[in-house]
């Protein structure tokens, strides 16, 4: 029986032309995965004989049951293995930098001195790790507290915590079908013979009507002989892992959207303080100019055209508050409120402090800190895991069933020699013609996991690229934040200037008006470009990962095997 099990698993094995072969060992030369054949059938045997021998000093109660213990042991011995790939973690990338050249840090790279934690105060800290609770760097007690209401509140964690909880009854639930199940069924009847039979059964003819109690308790095993059931609880691990990491990616997701949106809360404020003062200075010099016209002293034409620039600039006030309210209803829905119910808190750029140190995660940990890599990797294994599955689903399924219980026409006989009954029934099944339908299943298992592998190679590309991305951006804001801060005082001096030279008649208002739209220019640069710094360190810490292994809530991960290469 054990040369024939080991010719059938050799005949599931395909055999590929040696060019086709080579093709698809290079296609998925990133993971080790290897035909395990069950090694252990040799050793069903002996253990088969030596049972055997130790029950032949023994009294048997029938032949039956001999016979049914010899395959019990021969199926323990075979359940020790498990056909189909054993899954090989990948090894994390050899790369040691992010970008091609040197990194420069924010302060190296804007040359200039910002004040309110701008540009000059941000450092790349290379190697160092991230906080668990990262956007408390940014200062901001207001912005902890909404942090920590949305992580008690949102409805998308709460469903990615019960999708995690799903996970994990499930593969609890599969591994149940690796014992044997076991029931019972208790029936009393009350019953009348015919009266034409030849014999009552109460053998007395005059009586009838008699009853009967047959109480009953079936056992049922299937072993996981190729180790099917195995594979199936691999996969479902793998599943409550991709689903583990979800919830990390909405963890991770949703702190950086408040963050974000907090921030973006900020800067439009900036915006609509800034419009607001260039429109107070242009009403300002509007008042001026109609004094002027009273007195003589300038055409009606300047103050029609001072008149035109001040609506121009009244215009870009209403867009702007309308994007701050849907901001608000977007920072209300992330804490989990309806927007009648909007929070008290509200964000300045002031309010914020930019993170002064910005630690880098090693590249080398890149992919076991970031949740969409782990998860991607656990579908990896989930689809090596259906291999096994597959081709467990092409060998013989075996199935040990008994029944045993009593029966008797009185209660009280039920417990009698003579009442009971028993019966073992073992079965096999082997599929012997489907027109290739197992064998189509088996070639679609491991296409899947050739889908699985490239979609994690294309996942940690994408994470790689999100760092480089994130840290060229960095260097750009801080040059874009001095520059903007310069040109932010340099017009604002210069409006000045310009304003004293006006009233003393020394130029004309075209020059005016070209100078107020250079200052209101410079102001709403400006407050956009210190959002999107304070926007970009945020992607930064999203972009490695966040810091979830630095959090007191977070399991450790399963320790892997040795790795396999990425590339």
């Amino acid at each position: 029986m054990v040369t024939d099990t080991r010719a059938r698993l050799k005949a599931l094995t395909p055999v590929l032309p040696p060019q086709q072969a080579s093709q698809r060992l290079a296609r998925n030369r990133s993971f080790a995965l290897t035909q395990v054949p069950c090694r252990r059938l040799c050793s069903a045997t002996p253990r088969c004989v030596s049972l055997d021998r130790a029950m032949s000093g023994a009294t048997r109660r029938s032949e039956s049951l001999r016979s049914t213990v010899a395959i019990l042991a021969l199926a323990s011995g075979l359940s020790a293995c498990a056909v189909g790939p054993d899954y090989i973690a990948p090894a994390d990338p050899a790369v040691s930098s992010y970008t091609r050249e040197p990194l420069k840090d924010p302060r190296a790279a804007s040359g200039m001195k910002t004040t309110q934690g701008g540009s000059a105060d941000q450092d790349f800290v290379k190697g160092a790790d991230i906080p668990g609770q990262w956007w408390t760097l940014f200062r901001s007690k207001a912005l902890n507290r909404l942090v920590e209401e949305a992580l008690a509140n949102n409805p998308s964690l709460d469903a990615a915590q019960a999708s995690l909880r799903m996970a994990r009854e499930n593969v609890e639930a599969q591994k149940g079908t690796l014992f044997p199940t076991v029931g019972f069924n208790g029936q009393g009847s009350y019953n009348k013979a015919s009266g034409g039979q030849l014999q009552s059964p109460l053998n007395d003819p005059t009586k009838l009507t008699y009853s009967l109690y047959t109480p009953q308790v079936q056992v049922a095993f299937t072993p996981d002989v190729f180790g099917g059931n195995r594979r199936q609880i691999e996969g479902l691990e793998a599943t409550a892992e991709n689903q583990r990491f979800q919830l990390e990616a909405a963890y991770l997701t949703l702190t950086s959207n408040v963050v974000l949106a907090a921030i973006q809360e900020a800067s439009l404020r900036a915006q609509i303080d800034a419009t607001r003062k260039v429109i107070q200075a242009q009403t300002d010099v509007l008042t001026l100019y109609n004094k002027q016209l009273s007195l003589g002293q300038i055409a009606s034409a300047d103050v029609i055209q001072q008149q035109a620039q001040l609506s121009v600039s009244q215009q870009l006030l209403p867009p702007l508050q309308k994007q701050l309210a849907q901001q608000r209803n977007l920072l209300t829905a992330l804490v989990g409120r309806l927007p009648s119910d909007e929070m008290s808190e509200t964000f300045t750029l002031s309010s914020l402090r930019l993170p002064t140190k910005l630690p880098i995660s090693l590249p080398s940990r890149l992919v076991q800190q970031r949740p969409d890599v782990k998860a991607a990797e656990a579908l990896v294994q989930q689809a090596s895991a259906g291999i096994g599955v597959a081709v467990a689903n092409r060998l013989p399924q075996f199935t040990i069933s008994a029944n045993g219980g009593s029966s008797a026409l009185q209660i009280a006989k039920l417990a009698t020699s003579a009442a009971g009954f028993y019966s073992i029934v073992g079965t096999v099944a082997q599929p012997i013609f489907d027109a290739g339908t197992l064998y189509r299943r088996q070639r679609a298992s491991e296409e899947a996991l050739t889908v699985a592998q490239a979609q994690y190679r294309q996942t940690v590309i994408t994470a790689f690229q999100n760092v480089a991305d994130t840290l060229r951006a960095l260097q750009s804001d801080a040059e874009a934040v001095a520059a903007a801060t310069a040109a932010e005082k340099a017009t604002s001096e210069s409006v000045g200037l310009i304003r004293k030279q006006f009233e003393a008649g020394a130029i004309n208002s075209a020059q005016l008006l070209i100078g107020q739209q250079a200052y209101l220019s410079a102001l709403v640069t400006s407050a956009g470009a210190r959002a999107n710094q304070y926007s970009d360190t945020v992607a930064l810490f999203q972009a490695l990962g966040g810091g979830w292994w630095n959090r007191m809530d977070v399991a450790p991960s399963r320790p892997d095997k040795d790795p396999a290469p990425f590339l």
